[in-house]
């Protein structure tokens, strides 16, 4: 199979990078590994209620998004963060009034922000999208980029862009083979929040709210370090969210985290918490796609993104890097991907028109 741009890597920024070269009137071919489109975005439907497994939030000040919600006519809503804060000491006893964990002023949008991924896959004919496709060689052949997939199955296109994490990247094979300075670069750009576990107890009433509680909670027992509220803008089934402080090798055994987050909440919000409608465990460290052995230690602080010089010019600029991580302004964040797609769509239409385009 022949395409003049090949975008290998189905998260937010090459969806929207394939969205907005089909909008330009070309038409790129987008590979994903995954069965699914949308990367680390992850909503799941439970109950005729939308919970993010991935990323959750954006912001004010967030143009990129804000453009997109607007043209696809999507909806957001503030995060709840009425009541009072709780916090767990060391010892697993719970204090009212104190902490720091409130997302107020932060946005999430109604059915999740897949409701995006799904706006955007529906912008693209199903002959340019290939699902289960996994890159695992990519060869600089004269004019031609040719990837070649799991199964052998070859694809020859002018210019091809990764957009996915840097160190997933790496993992590939590439004749001829990348720079030494560029490999390096590749495995230093810490992947965001690959290394992180995200937990979601979903319930039929919001018994915190109920009890004057916001539903925000921070620990130094854990396993959740920080909880939320994930509950829909409207309606039910309500929900709870909470980021796992337990490091990658040491939550193995999912039943027993099951117990434990389901224990932690349960001294964090009282009774009604110990029996969950559902309990979703999503664990990005052990997502092939998501993480590498370096992704293993969950980050410390959020890191300075954008693209390095040694990541620039490879192949003749037939070679792009897309993805939030290579975003200069807001790497790590949603917008960050939609930025980091508008910068290679600038990339891969000026040697046709020297336009500017916009990822809106």
């Amino acid at each position: 199979m022949d395409t003049d741009i090949l975008i290998i890597g189905g998260g937010l920024s090459g969806l929207a990078l394939a969205e907005a070269l089909v909008t330009q009137g070309q038409s790129p071919l987008l590979v994903e590994g995954r069965g699914r489109l949308g990367g680390r975005i992850k909503t799941a439907e439970v109950g005729g209620g939308y919970y993010d497994l991935g990323p959750s939030w954006f912001w004010p000040g967030q143009p990129r998004i804000a453009a997109l919600v607007e043209r696809f006519g999507l909806t957001k809503f503030d995060q709840f963060a009425q009541g009072i804060l709780s916090f767990e000491d060391e010892r697993g006893q719970v204090q009212r009034g104190r902490g720091f964990a409130s997302m107020e002023g932060s946005w999430r949008l109604q059915g999740g922000l897949g409701a995006l991924v799904m706006a955007l896959e529906s912008c693209l004919p199903d002959e340019w999208v290939r699902l289960d496709s996994p890159v695992v060689k990519v060869m600089c052949r004269g004019d031609a980029i040719i990837a070649v997939l799991s199964d052998g199955e070859t694809i020859a296109s002018r210019r091809a862009v990764l957009a996915l994490p840097p160190r997933i990247g790496a993992q590939l094979i590439f004749e001829p083979a990348l720079p030494d300075a560029t490999v390096r670069a590749m495995q230093a750009v810490q992947t965001w929040m690959a290394g992180q576990a995200k937990a979601v107890a979903i319930y039929d009433r919001p018994f915190w709210r109920d009890a004057g509680l916001s539903g925000d909670a921070m620990s130094r027992h854990g396993p959740l370090v920080e909880v939320h509220d994930a509950s829909p803008d409207a309606g039910g089934p309500y929900a709870l969210f909470g980021f796992v402080g337990v490091p990658p090798a040491h939550r193995q055994d999912k039943e027993a985290l099951q117990d434990a987050v389901i224990a932690q909440l349960t001294r964090l919000f009282g009774p009604d918490a110990a029996a969950p409608r559902q309990l979703i465990v999503k664990d990005w460290a052990h997502d092939p796609y998501t993480a590498t052995e370096l992704d293993q230690t969950s980050l410390a602080a959020h890191p300075d993104y954008g693209l390095p010089v040694a990541m620039q010019g490879l192949w003749d600029d037939r070679l792009l890097f897309a993805g939030t991580e290579v975003a200069a302004q807001f790497g790590g964040y949603i917008e960050g991907a939609l930025e980091a797609a508008e910068r290679a769509l600038n990339a891969l239409i000026s040697d046709r028109s020297g336009a500017q385009g916009h990822v809106s």
